[in-house]
């Protein structure tokens, strides 16, 4: 039997004759036009999920009311920027005069924003230092906890300064470390000298940190803890009939099941080194002075509202936006590199 070169049918294996072309209406497939294992069309997911979307909607009109919207607000580092030439503000930044880099120009001229600068650096390396690793070490110590329910009531107790406001928390270590704290009036009552750590420029940075510590572990502590209990226990028997003793077992397994959190949470950290905690400084300012206590955020703040130099201030606080921007992409690389996914994959 000849077979035509006209003809391009062939023969699968279960004796169907077909042709090389893929059927009508297939798209994304294999090259028989056959879509893959699981493949729910868009209309269907939409369909589907519907009730999921519309909860997530009163979310994303808060992002873009609140995170989206304000950025158009940037414009008015490249003018001088007066309120005043209308009672609208979206007029006064149309008929406000622009000025182009001039803003940006005395910024970087400006030695008390180079001060903040270097306090914003000083603060975030002791937090990386001291603040990122406790609630590291305070997982896994609760992990090791073998009763639910006090593992359940230390995590409560540990998670609980994470709901106090910063006045709260900077009032209890004042009763505590300040002037007229309990731990002065209990020196003087025997015949020692008081201290008012409170109002020390020298350890300041240390006595934030603490504060830090003292508020925002427990959160950390449940963030590793929700990655530890995805742990395969069968790892961790498997290393004790091996010989691993209670050390090996954390080196060897809790760490590693770690590591994807660790780089995704210093990550985000790293992003957010130039934001040290506004409120928990503004609040502190006046006791120990600016020279200790002024952050980019407080220069942002105290240039920008209480001198009413908003351009001055955008500038600054857009100096701040991208070099943010550029730490975080820098830290996902370096994930990247280490063979973590960091904030988002490849």
């Amino acid at each position: 039997m000849t077979v035509s070169t006209l003809d391009t049918r062939r023969a699968d294996p279960a004796g169907r004759a077909t042709t090389g072309r893929p059927p009508r209406g297939g798209r994304r497939g294999d090259r028989h036009g056959r879509r893959p294992a699981g493949h729910v069309p868009l209309g269907r997911r939409l369909r589907r999920d519907r009730t999921l979307l519309l909860m997530t909607v009163p979310a994303l009109v808060l992002v873009v009311v609140f995170n989206y919207v304000p950025i158009l607000g940037n414009v008015v580092a490249f003018q001088d920027y007066d309120p005043y030439v209308s009672t609208n503000g979206v007029t006064a930044m149309l008929e406000s005069p622009w000025v182009g880099l001039a803003q940006f120009e005395r910024v970087f001229a400006d030695p008390g924003f180079w001060h903040a600068v270097e306090n914003t650096l000083v603060l975030f390396l002791l937090q990386l230092v001291l603040f990122f690793p406790v609630p590291i070490a305070l997982a896994l110590l609760v992990n090791s906890v073998l009763r639910p329910r006090v593992r359940a009531l230390v995590q409560a107790v540990l998670y609980l300064p994470h709901f106090f406001s910063w006045v709260l928390v900077i009032t209890v270590f004042q009763q505590i470390l300040g002037g007229a704290g309990i731990i002065a009036q209990t020196l003087r009552q025997y015949g020692h000298e008081g201290f008012d750590l409170m109002t020390d420029p020298a350890i300041f940075k240390f006595l934030v940190t603490a504060e830090g510590v003292w508020k925002d572990a427990g959160w950390g502590v449940i963030v590793f803890l929700a990655a530890l209990a995805a742990v395969n226990q069968d790892l961790y028997e498997a290393a004790a009939m091996d010989g691993a003793n209670r050390w090996r077992r954390m080196w060897h397994v809790t760490l590693p099941a770690l590591r994807p959190v660790i780089a995704l949470l210093l990550v985000l950290r790293v992003g957010d080194a130039l934001t040290v905690g506004f409120e928990q400084l503004l609040l502190q300012r006046d006791a120990v002075g600016p020279g200790a206590a002024e952050v980019l955020d407080t220069f942002v703040w105290w240039t920008g509202l209480r001198s009413q130099d908003f351009s001055y201030a955008a500038a600054a606080g857009l100096v701040k936006g991208v070099v943010g921007l550029v730490l975080v992409l820098s830290a996902n690389k370096t994930a990247h590199l280490m063979g973590e996914q960091g904030v988002y994959r490849k």
